[in-house]
């Protein structure tokens, strides 16, 4: 599942003798770093999550070797070379581990009611993962399960475990309470009824035993087109267009092909809008014209940070 000369995948963490942990963003190095944002700070015993302009601020002024401009992407993220690595947090592992143990808290417990529902339903166990704050064992009374799911194909025996499931009502979607969380953290420039509506359609988030649950993808080697271009910013475009090809809408970043002459293709790097158009739906996106610097070809990008402010995908209803 993973490349033994760069084992790093998104939804991993990696830790630095700073005690600083970040979540892996790249299939592939950057200049022989892992590409990475950070997402957790020392505090007290533990950790705290910290946004985007936090993150940027404490690296710039703290730990500059961390913060990475990217050439290829002509962009800024975050960036750790492994030597610089202590600890390697990988889901797959941190979920075994609970599954073998008795639950230490609700969430845990939670945890374990939920797995066997998807194992029933075909999903194959040793292909899932736990990410998010539980991965690092920073779960707290309202956290969410952040599941990985490795591989395409057991991505869409989830996402149908899931829909099975909700039918069976052994777990739920999403209540007004839960999604209005949900659109407090994600929802970036939809109304709360957009937002709702693309979510709804999914089958990628829903509840178990009052705890919210999140699936993500993540690619398997074989299943990987690396990307060596190198690419320029051109500034912001709004566009509507309709969605041609949407295999790859739930991948990470998720891609869509669209019927647009100067940007065929849409590519969103924030979870928000992962699954949120499919084929033959007119769709409006605003993001960021990216250009290859050797063919002129362009893509709209959307999720230039994680809460993609002023960035967005949504089908035109």
């Amino acid at each position: 599942m993973r490349n033994p000369d760069f084992p790093y995948l998104p939804k991993d963490f990696i830790q630095t003798k700073e005690g600083l942990i970040f979540a892996v963003v790249s299939y592939q190095p950057q200049e022989g770093k892992v590409g990475c944002f950070l997402r957790y700070i020392p505090s007290g015993n533990g950790w705290k999550k910290v946004d985007t302009d936090q993150a940027n601020q404490l690296l710039q002024q703290s730990h500059p070797q961390y913060y990475y401009h990217s050439i290829q992407f002509d962009t800024v993220f975050h960036a750790v070379a492994v030597n610089e690595i202590t600890q390697h947090h990988r889901p797959e592992q941190r979920l075994q581990d609970i599954l073998q143990l008795e639950p230490q808290d609700e969430i845990e417990q939670k945890l374990h009611n939920l797995i066997p529902i998807l194992v029933r339903l075909g999903v194959d166990c040793n292909l899932l993962g736990l990410t998010g704050s539980m991965l690092i064992n920073q779960q707290q009374e309202k956290s969410d399960i952040d599941l990985a799911v490795y591989g395409r194909a057991a991505f869409r025996k989830t996402r149908q475990a899931v829909q099975q499931a909700l039918i069976e009502r052994t777990i739920d979607k999403l209540n007004t309470s839960s999604m209005e969380d949900n659109f407090q953290r994600r929802a970036g420039e939809l109304s709360f009824d957009e937002f709702s509506w693309h979510e709804n359609r999914k089958f990628n988030k829903a509840v178990i035993d009052g705890c919210k649950f999140d699936i993500g993808m993540v690619s398997l080697v074989d299943e990987l087109e690396l990307d060596d271009k190198q690419y320029q910013k051109k500034g912001l475009l709004t566009i509507r267009t309709k969605v041609i090809d949407d295999n790859y809408a739930f991948d990470y970043p998720a891609i869509y092909e669209v019927d647009n002459a100067l940007t065929p293709q849409v590519v969103s790097f924030t979870h928000t809008y992962v699954g949120q158009a499919k084929v033959g739906e007119e769709i409006e996106v605003s993001g960021t014209v990216e250009c290859d610097v050797v063919t002129g070809r362009c893509r709209l990008i959307v999720g230039s940070t994680r809460e993609a402010k002023s960035e967005y995908i949504k089908v035109c209803r």
